[in-house]
């Protein structure tokens, strides 16, 4: 039993913004004092899009293939690959706490306890927002183009990535709880690896060919990448939008019951 258990009926509860936002800022401290933690932050959006894009350019010839430039499949693609990452992030640094004894002080705070889970979440989107700018970058200077609309594009683009960071971050807040130890971001990381790899993330449904087709279609973050790419493959409609949208309320409910079911086993 954690220490938080102990916190008594008699405690005055207090809204629960000033505990996100003491959480949040913990979080940004931490981020700043130690400087090599931003180093993947930047290099990570820089490898992936050049990767990415370099590897898999001769895929624009193949008949079909939804675009003649890379850049318009594979940035999208990046960004919630990054995006990912910062999920990962907030899991090490959740795995971090349980170990040294610090989130039972969080959970002695006098505000609700589904505060501290959700901080973690928040915080995922927020750092998620730096790979994205950085990738996006990275994506014009390469000759990236926007079919669709600047404004539509970035928008469903920034929906998709910061949708992946708080899933992932649901995702690693189940696995954390149930295994209460830092090194566990291995398989937070592996989750999130093939739920990516098997995805329509370098080849579209129509052109993958044994499994993987069959594979893809019920992967949710196939029609999370749909609603992601619309405006750099073309027009943003809303056969394009609704099933990512659908797919993201799937997922965090889902989601959220195994993160909220690994809670209920760590705080009685």
């Amino acid at each position: 039993m954690t220490v938080a258990a102990h916190r008594g009926p008699e405690t005055t509860v207090v809204p629960p913004w000033p505990l996100v936002r003491q959480v949040l800022h913990r979080s940004a401290t931490s981020l700043r004092r130690i400087p090599a933690a931003i180093i993947p932050v930047i290099v990570m959006p820089v490898f992936f899009t050049v990767a990415f894009s370099g590897t898999f350019r001769g895929l624009t010839e193949l008949p079909g293939y939804p675009t003649d430039n890379i850049y318009n499949w594979m940035v999208p693609y990046a960004c919630l690959q990054t995006a990912s990452f910062a999920a990962l992030a907030s899991a090490f640094g959740l795995g971090r706490d349980l170990e040294s004894g610090f989130y039972d002080r969080l959970l002695l705070a006098p505000a609700p306890r589904w505060t501290v889970p959700t901080a973690s979440v928040v915080w995922a989107m927020i750092r998620a927002l730096l790979p994205l700018v950085i990738t996006l970058s990275l994506g014009v200077v390469g000759g990236m183009t926007f079919p669709g609309g600047v404004v539509s594009a970035v928008w469903w683009l920034a929906v998709g990535a910061f949708a992946v960071a708080a899933l992932g971050s649901l995702w690693g807040l189940g696995v954390m709880y149930r295994l209460k130890r830092q090194s566990a971001g291995g398989l937070v990381q592996i989750g999130l690896f093939v739920v990516m790899f098997l995805s329509v993330g370098t080849v579209p449904l129509e052109l993958q060919e044994g499994w993987l087709p069959y594979v893809a279609r019920w992967n949710p973050l196939t029609y999370i990448l749909d609603m992601a790419r619309c405006g750099f493959v073309g027009t943003c409609s809303w056969s394009d939008i609704w099933p990512g949208l659908l797919a993201i309320a799937v997922s965090a409910v889902l989601l959220g019951w195994w993160a909220e079911r690994g809670w209920r086993k760590l705080v009685p």
